[in-house]
C-alpha cells in the first residue's frame, strides 16, 4: 500500500509531512510512502489524486494574471519576470504590482475549484479550463473548459456554485482528468 502526502508551503520554508515514522510505529511495517507528485497545499488533510491548482505549461492559468481579471477585466499574459508560487504552483504577472498583491492575499484573487472548471466542478466531475472562458462572480473568479460551457454555466449560476462548492474538493480525487 502507498501513501501519497504532499509538502505544506510555509511563510517560514517548506515543511515536509513524512508518514513512514509513526505509520513504522504503529505496526504498519509494509507501508511504503512515496510523494508522486511535487509539493502541493492542500487544504484537505489527505493526499488527493490531482494538484490543488490546476496548471497548463507549467503555470497556474496557462501563464496568465490572475489580478488582471479582477483589476483589468481582462485576460492579460504574465510574465516569468514576475512569479510568485502558491499553492504548489507557479503564478506569473503581467507587473510586480499585481504579483505583490497576489502575494498579500491570494484567496482573493486564485480562481474557485483550483482553476479547474467550474462547471464540471458542479457536476462532479473534474476538468481543465482555458483562460478565455471565464467569469468574475461576486468578487471570486470562476474558469470552465470551453466558451461553450462558460454559457451553459452562466444558467442558473448560483444552484450550480452550490453544487460545485459541495463537490469540491473531493473531486481531486476522481478517476480522470477531462481533457
Amino acid at each position: 500500500m502507498t501513501i501519497k502526502y504532499f509538502a505544506l508551503a510555509t511563510a517560514a520554508g517548506l515543511l515536509t509531512l513524512g508518514f513512514s515514522h509513526g505509520l513504522r510505529a504503529s505496526g504498519l511495517s509494509d507501508v511504503s510512502v512515496t510523494a508522486s507528485r511535487p509539493a502541493q497545499l492542500t487544504t484537505q488533510a489527505e493526499a488527493t489524486r490531482f494538484p490543488a491548482v490546476y496548471t497548463e505549461n507549467g503555470f497556474a492559468l496557462d501563464g496568465q494574471d490572475v489580478v488582471a481579471y479582477f483589476t483589468q477585466s481582462e485576460l492579460v499574459a504574465g510574465s516569468q519576470d514576475f512569479t510568485h508560487n502558491w499553492n504548489g504552483a507557479d503564478w506569473l504577472f503581467s507587473s510586480a504590482e499585481n504579483r505583490d498583491l497576489f502575494a498579500q492575499n491570494p484567496e482573493a484573487y486564485a480562481p474557485q475549484y483550483g482553476g479547474y472548471c467550474a462547471k464540471a466542478a458542479a457536476g462532479g466531475v473534474l476538468a481543465t479550463t482555458v483562460p478565455t472562458a471565464w467569469e468574475v462572480r461576486d468578487g471570486k473568479l470562476y474558469l470552465n473548459y470551453s466558451a461553450e460551457a462558460q454559457g451553459e454555466w452562466k444558467q442558473d449560476t448560483a444552484n450550480k456554485i452550490v453544487r460545485a462548492d459541495a463537490n469540491w474538493p473531493a473531486i481531486l480525487n476522481n478517476e480522470t482528468l477531462k481533457q
